[in-house]
């Protein structure tokens, strides 16, 4: 399993240093924990770079069939980028295709997830918040191959480089120096207990 909520730590920051009208937004396909738990680490990212920063927070949907619903995506981005959000975050699945579209051609930023989805309109696509599913299937073979394997819960974050923001050339015109360093030193913080990020599943609250 994996600490969403570093990575998405991580995505807020930047989120918050490229907004230019100091709202952004986070969509998630509906009001579950685990994508609240995106939600929070996103908050927390954007708050440690801005605490005025405001972050508007509108679900697709009601359930899990929020995550097929690309239109709805569409429909809730473009009511955030009514409200002023130039940076917008999803963690909607397939639904966020439609999320970043909309951001794409209202000329504002998205923010992908779980994979890398820079190369989906480049130069709009901020980040995306990385799920190392790479990582996890490499170290459960090489735990196999050292006679180390075990059937125990593995979590991944920061640490075991199981989480993280995307960079690439889809980005690298959108990404300066100083954003670039910012999330290096957030990254080692984080790693070191420097700074300790919520996670919401502990008790479906978040502090900011």
């Amino acid at each position: 399993i994996f600490k969403e909520h570093e990575g998405s730590f991580l995505v807020g920051a930047l989120a918050a240093m490229a907004s230019e009208s100091g709202v952004i937004g986070f969509i998630p396909a509906f009001d579950f924990s685990l994508l609240q738990a995106f939600g929070c680490g996103y908050k927390q990212g954007a708050k440690h770079i801005n605490p005025d920063i405001e972050i508007i927070e509108t679900a697709i949907g009601t359930n899990f069939d929020a995550f097929n619903n690309p239109g709805g995506g569409t429909e809730v981005a473009r009511s955030q980028i009514d409200r002023g959000a130039d940076v917008i975050y999803h963690a909607a699945g397939g639904a966020g295709v439609g999320v970043l579209q909309a951001a794409a051609d209202a000329g504002v930023l998205g923010i992908g997830v779980d994979s890398n989805q820079n190369h989906l309109h480049p130069g709009q696509v901020l980040t995306s918040m990385l799920k190392r599913v790479d990582v996890a299937v490499y170290n459960a073979f090489e735990d196999f191959d050292n006679g180390e394997w075990t059937n125990d819960v593995i979590v991944l974050g920061l640490a075991e480089e199981g989480v993280g923001a995307a960079f690439d050339d889809n980005n690298a015109d959108l990404i300066t120096d100083e954003m670039r360093a910012a999330v290096d030193e957030i990254t080692a913080q984080i790693i070191a207990g420097e700074i300790v990020v919520h996670d919401y599943r502990t008790d479906n609250a978040c502090p900011v």
